[in-house]
């Protein structure tokens, strides 16, 4: 009888031990679940640098259509200027979301592109392109978006970072 008590006892003892052990297991779980916490880009700002790029294409004497993505790829603003090329306004979202995905200028992964054939098969997946004129934006080291601009070959890129250029204050 006592044997069986004894055995009881321990056994209660486990079931505490271990009630215990999966409460503090869930309340190590709770302090560790949070939101996550990032900045965005508002349409002001990516206006901002969309009508930036725009005007310094223009400038240059070049027609050209601008598009901005959000962190998730999706379009935020997209500009097509006066005369500008069809075609611009698709050329301008890929590298948009090509500079957003990848977190590199275009041009970065155009490079990469003819040396590595992992990014070669990147360029299979859809809306990608290895075609410069594609920059991330970024607040940090944080990639937040991408601006992507088409109708000026070889000046896509200064014409975007003349754009971002109006609003680097915002992005520190």
């Amino acid at each position: 009888m006592r044997a069986i008590a004894q055995f009881m006892a321990m056994r209660r003892r486990g079931m505490l031990r271990l009630l215990a052990a999966a409460v503090g297991l869930g309340a190590a779980g709770a302090a560790f679940s949070q939101l996550l916490q990032h900045k965005d880009l508002s349409s002001s700002i990516a206006l901002n640098i969309a009508e930036g790029a725009l005007a310094e294409c223009k400038t240059r004497g070049y027609a050209v259509s601008v598009v901005i993505v959000d962190r998730a790829g999706d379009t935020i603003v997209a500009l097509r200027g006066d005369e500008a090329p069809p075609h611009t306004m698709e050329n301008a979202r890929r590298k948009a979301y090509t500079a957003r995905t990848f977190k590199m200028t275009t041009e970065e992964f155009a490079k990469l592109v003819a040396s590595n054939p992992v990014r070669r098969e990147q360029t299979t997946l859809p809306g990608v392109i290895a075609i410069p004129g594609g920059v991330p934006v970024k607040v940090g080291g944080e990639v937040i978006g991408g601006v992507g601009l088409s109708g000026s070959p070889g000046v896509d890129e200064p014409c975007v970072l003349a754009g971002m250029a109006r609003v680097s204050a915002q992005l520190k």
